[in-house]
Formats: C-alpha cells, sequence, structure tokens
C-alpha cells in the first residue's frame, strides 16, 4: 500500500496507538477511534465514539484506505467479548462503508492446541475458552463481508505497563510446566505496519517473538533479575502452545526483541539490575 494513506484505527489504545505513530511519522493520515480521544497524542485526529453503539459512530471518517481494528474488551467475558469484537468490528465496517485493507488483531486464542504442538498459519483452529471462539466467530464474519480481510493473530502483549509476568514472578509459587508465547507490543506494532505495508498480503499472519519459552524458564530468569531466590520446578509434561512466526519473518519483518530476555532487560523494574 502507498504512503498518504487514510487510516482508521478503531480502539485506539496502547497498540493502536503506537501503530498511529508509526504511520504518522511514514505521512499516513491516522484517525484513532476511542471513547476517550483527550488521550490520544498528535498528529493522530481523534474520533470519539464507542463501537459498541452504532449511534456514537457517526464521524468515522470516509474514503479510508485502511480500517485497523483492535479494540479490547472491558471485561474478561463473553458478552463483553462478542460486543466488541464481533458486533463491534462490524458496527465500524457498516458506519466506514468501502475501505481498503482490513487488519483485524485476532490472538493466538484460536488454536486450542496443548501438547507443545507448534502451530502456524496452516494449524487446524480449536478454541478451547470463549476467548478464542468468540474471536473466531468475528474473524468469520468479517471475512463473509469480502474484500480485503487480514487476520493478524497476536500472541501475549507485554512492555511498559503490562507486567502480568513480573506479578507471577514475584510469587512464592512453582511455576506450571507450560509454554508460553509473547510479543513485545513495539513489535506488535511494528508487525502491524509491516501487514499494511505489504502490496499483497495473506490472509492470516501469526505475531510472536522468535523463542517460544518454558513459563518456569521466563519466570526464573525475572526472579534472577528481581534478586529473588530461584524456585522449585515442575518436571511434569509441559502442557501448551508454541507459536511459530515463520511466515512474518519471510516477508521481510524483523523483531527488535526476539525473545523474552531481551524484551524484559528493556523494562526499569527488571534492566536496573542487569
Amino acid at each position: 500500500m502507498s504512503i498518504g494513506r487514510r487510516v482508521l484505527i478503531a480502539g485506539c489504545g496502547d497498540l493502536g496507538t503506537r501503530l498511529g505513530l508509526c504511520l504518522a511519522s511514514r505521512g499516513d493520515a491516522v484517525f484513532g477511534l476511542r471513547r476517550r480521544i483527550e488521550r490520544l497524542p498528535p498528529p493522530i485526529r481523534g474520533v470519539a465514539a464507542d463501537l459498541t453503539d452504532p449511534s456514537t459512530l457517526t464521524a468515522i471518517p470516509r474514503e479510508l484506505d485502511a480500517v485497523v481494528l483492535c479494540a479490547t474488551p472491558g471485561a474478561r467475558d463473553v458478552d463483553s467479548y462478542r460486543r466488541t469484537y464481533l458486533e463491534g468490528s462490524q458496527h465500524v465496517l457498516d458506519a466506514a462503508g468501502n475501505t481498503g485493507r482490513v487488519l483485524f488483531v485476532s490472538s493466538t486464542a484460536v488454536y486450542g492446541q496443548d501438547a507443545g504442538e507448534w502451530v502456524d498459519e496452516n494449524s487446524p483452529t480449536s478454541p478451547a475458552a470463549f476467548n478464542g471462539d468468540v474471536l473466531m466467530q468475528a474473524e468469520r464474519a468479517l471475512r463473509a463481508r469480502g474484500g480485503e480481510v487480514v487476520l493478524a493473530r497476536c500472541s501475549g502483549l507485554y512492555g511498559p505497563g503490562r507486567e502480568r509476568m513480573l506479578t507471577l514472578a514475584r510469587r512464592e509459587a512453582v511455576p506450571p510446566a507450560r509454554w508460553t508465547n509473547r510479543i513485545h507490543i513495539d513489535d506488535a506494532a511494528a508487525a502491524l505496519h509491516h501487514l499494511l505495508d505489504l502490496p499483497a498480503a495473506a490472509p492470516v499472519w501469526l505475531l510472536n517473538d522468535d523463542a517460544p519459552a518454558l513459563e518456569a524458564e521466563v519466570l526464573s530468569f525475572l526472579r534472577q533479575r528481581l534478586g529473588l531466590n530461584p524456585l522449585p520446578q515442575d518436571t511434569g509434561a509441559p502442557r501448551g502452545k508454541r507459536v511459530a512466526n515463520t511466515r512474518l519473518r519471510a516477508s521481510g519483518w524483523e523483531p527488535r526483541y526476539p525473545d523474552y530476555r531481551a524484551g524484559y532487560s528493556v523494562l526499569p523494574a527488571v534492566g536496573e539490575r542487569a
């Protein structure tokens, strides 16, 4: 896609704002849709609206070259997920009219593999929980609309302000034998930018760093950097899945933080002990 585009980011929170600033720095006109637009930094142009309420979407600009759907639900329950991902995405596209590429930020939760399998874009989807199931429904509904729909299935985001693993590392509990997958939020924003720039994009992409890791390994690293004693290890067979980023890598994208060590080491709470 050419530079100088008109791009709407619907659900312009932390990830969307980082993407929007990247796009604007390249000369794109970026519109950020969210309830509280005073939190948006210039040059992102705020569109005050609630994507779960179609009556608020009248200010969505027309003649858009791309729409990025990256909203997050206000609560972790099936109704909130349906209102945001399934219904909200449809409301936004209905209000926007004809657009170019639609980039939907989905999740690797659509894969239910749980015995250490590697998954890629061709792996069967079998969600194990309601969140993955609703996201699958939203993906299918978007594809049914026609047009160019690109699905970006993202693994766990981490980075500034996203400290779930640090919280777990501070607990005196034996970590489970489980594979984990993550991508630094700056790398996720760069990957979305990359997918918008590709002249022709495959319909499905997995966004992950280069190195899925056992949760115990990550927590052990964090505890060491935090100056905490090591914990006993669960010796059982690891559960979970391992997400491959082969397609994204092959398309020319490179992560700034290829593994958890690189990504967590730049966080002040961790890096200060380096």
